[in-house]
Parts: C-alpha cells; sequence; structure tokens
C-alpha cells in the first residue's frame, strides 16, 4: 500500500457506502491519510454520481463534494463477493450503509467478517436502526421529518421546514468518523475491532441538542420559532435600512453594549430587560424597540459600530458571500484538486494537517490499484 502523511496514514478502508453520510465520513478519514477504497456499483456507481445539474465538466457537483482522496473499484457483490471479502480482509475500517441485513445476505456482515479480520473496525449506517426501525428508509428528509427537526424550523405556525442542505445525512457522517476513531483507539490498546452502529434518527435526536433537552429534561416540546431563539434575546434576524442583519447578544454585558451602541441606553437601564429570562419574557416590545433603533442606519454601517463595541452580528450571505468572507479571514475555504473546485476540509492539524491527493474517481478507475493491492 502507497502510504501518505497524515494522522490516519497507513489505514485501509473499504467504503461500501453510497450517497452522503457514508461518503462525507470517509472522505474526511482519507483527507487525515486514510487509504480509503470506493465500492460501486458497475455502471452506475454511486446515486450521486447522477444527481445533478449542478454539474463541473460533466460531472455533478454533489459527487465531487464527498469523494476526493479515494480509489473507486466496481464490483457487483453478489458476483464479486470474494473480491470484496479479501478487501475487508485487508481493511483496518469496513463502512457500509446498506439496509440492514443486506450485508448479512452478501457473506458480508459484521460477524462473517471478524472471523476474516478480528481487528476490523466494521460502521454500519442506518436510518432508523437495525432493530424495529430495519424495514424503515434512510432518507435524509425522512429522518429530518420523523426526527422532529423539521417542527422547529420555519416560521411560527407554519408547515414543518426541512434545513437548506441535508444535515441529518452530515451529522450522521461525523458521528461514524467520530465513532470509527474510538474504535480504532479501542483496536491499539486490545487488538479487538468491533461494529460501530450509527442511525440518522439518532444523530438528529443528538444534534437537536438544547431543543431536544427541553423535552427530555422537561418535557417541553418545543415548535418553530422562524430565526427567533427560545431561550436567548436578543438572538436573531433585525431589519437595518437597507437588509437585515443577524444580532446575538448572548449574555446581560453584551445587551448593555448593544444597547449603548445603539444609542439606546434607556433599554439596558430598563428593568423589564435586566436579565435574559426578562428579555425573553418581554420579547416582543424589545424587538420592536431593537428594530426602530436598526433602521435608522444600514447594515455595514450597524455591522461596523456593533462590531467595534463588541457586539456578535453578521449579515446574511449567500454562499457567494460566504466564501469570500473565509478568504478575507485566512481560513482558505477552498482547494483545487486536479483542476476540481473543492470545499477545504476544516480542521487544522498543526502537526497532520489534511491533505488533498487525489481528486474524486471516475468509475472503477482503480480496479487494477485494488487488485494489486490484494494480491501483495
Amino acid at each position: 500500500m502507497v502510504r501518505v502523511s497524515g494522522a490516519l496514514s497507513g489505514l485501509l478502508v473499504a467504503d461500501f457506502s453510497r450517497v452522503l453520510a457514508g461518503p462525507y465520513c470517509t472522505m474526511l478519514l482519507a483527507d487525515l491519510g486514510a487509504e480509503v477504497v470506493k465500492v460501486e456499483r458497475p455502471g452506475a456507481g454511486d446515486d450521486t454520481r447522477a444527481w445533478g445539474p449542478p454539474y463541473a465538466d460533466g460531472e455533478a457537483t454533489y459527487f465531487l463534494g464527498v469523494n476526493r482522496n479515494k480509489r473507486s473499484i466496481a464490483l457487483d457483490l453478489r458476483a464479486d463477493t470474494e473480491v470484496a471479502r479479501a478487501l475487508a480482509a485487508r481493511a483496518d475500517v469496513l463502512v457500509e450503509n446498506f439496509k440492514p441485513g443486506t450485508m448479512d445476505r452478501l457473506g458480508l456482515g459484521y460477524d462473517a467478517l471478524r472471523k476474516l479480520n478480528p481487528g476490523l473496525v466494521y460502521c454500519s449506517i442506518t436510518g432508523f436502526g437495525s432493530g424495529e426501525g430495519a424495514h424503515l428508509p434512510g432518507y435524509d428528509l425522512i429522518a429530518q421529518a420523523a426526527g422532529g427537526l423539521m417542527s422547529i424550523t420555519g416560521e411560527p405556525g407554519g408547515p414543518g421546514m426541512k434545513a437548506g442542505v441535508a444535515v441529518a445525512d452530515v451529522i450522521t457522517g461525523l458521528h461514524a468518523g467520530f465513532g470509527i476513531l474510538a474504535a480504532l483507539r479501542h483496536r491499539d490498546v486490545t487488538g479487538e475491532g468491533q461494529h460501530v452502529e450509527v442511525s440518522l434518527l439518532s444523530s438528529v435526536l443528538s444534534a437537536l441538542t438544547n431543543h431536544a433537552s427541553s423535552y427530555a429534561a422537561a418535557g417541553v416540546v418545543p415548535r418553530a420559532m422562524g430565526n427567533r431563539h427560545p431561550s436567548i434575546v436578543p438572538y436573531e434576524v433585525f431589519q437595518a435600512a437597507d437588509r437585515p442583519i443577524v444580532i446575538a447578544a448572548g449574555n446581560d454585558g453584551l445587551f448593555r453594549a448593544l444597547c449603548l451602541a445603539l444609542d439606546r441606553p434607556d433599554l439596558a437601564d430598563d428593568d423589564r430587560y435586566a436579565t435574559n429570562a426578562g428579555r425573553v419574557a418581554a420579547r416582543e416590545p424589545l424587538v420592536a424597540d431593537l428594530n426602530a433603533a436598526l433602521a435608522t442606519r444600514s447594515a455595514d454601517d450597524w455591522f461596523e459600530r456593533l462590531t467595534a463595541a463588541g457586539v456578535p452580528c453578521g449579515p446574511i450571505n449567500d454562499l457567494a458571500a460566504a466564501f469570500a468572507l473565509a478568504e478575507r479571514l485566512g481560513l482558505e475555504p477552498a482547494v483545487r484538486l486536479d483542476g476540481v473546485g473543492q470545499v477545504a476540509n476544516p480542521l487544522r492539524l498543526s502537526a497532520t494537517p489534511p491533505t488533498y491527493r487525489h481528486r474524486p474517481p471516475s468509475l472503477g478507475q482503480d480496479a487494477e490499484w485494488v487488485r494489486d493491492l490484494l494480491d501483495d
């Protein structure tokens, strides 16, 4: 195997996943140095190869966004089972997101493969678990709906609204990567692999954090509040003279700084607004007063003035402006890899930073490389 620089250099990942949660997870592992072999369906490959527009030089940008640094081999898992088993026998990590039971029927389930490879870390990503929910389809939209995320997203009283990106898949991919790294640490100590399982539903519930806690700890069922926060005021979108601006004054000191910057010290001295709990209770009159003050200047003027006062605020950017902001801040948000634009890995590691080695592969392009690896 070719050794590459990175925190996970030397690890071989057999990636039997497709679409988003699994491929996102394995791309992050690959960015950190793991050698990832992506196993795809002959003739079609990963579903996202066909998910366009948009396209970049004829390739779906959806696929390009989560499959860099990987090798591709096309295998019919019914006919090429022995090749797949040989790959799993060599691998340190296997990731799959088939419907529960599918890999078992193919002879590629955890119980079968652990006999070939006791140190294998085997990660299964499902929609609703491998028990009573095994038959339910694992789609991000369904998970956002069934997991409660849509019920707290959108305007009050409106229909459920999904997030603008497949956050259930992305969060699940992150949880999967976290679980894999924990299992690898356990293997470092014991030499034993294990089965890592993560579901879209459980990941959504975990990611709902304060909202989920309000129900788990207090029995409170939160509802959609638009851009408002249920527990912090002011923490929402306000209207300046020309366009909206977001302000997040999350404590009493920041609220006072906001009021002084708005030339409204009377609001800071108003007993109704002395504490965050009071501001939440008196949200409507306070927001009306703040909007009246903000209407006197442009969003850019307020951004400069409030930032100078230490008040967290910002514009509502589109993606072009968001990338431009990250560039101005020196965050290097994008890279080009063999001519393909890519969103940079957000991690910054001082000794073993992410690397960008291979552009997203064409279907089956590395079959010879993989078979040579298995023949070693």
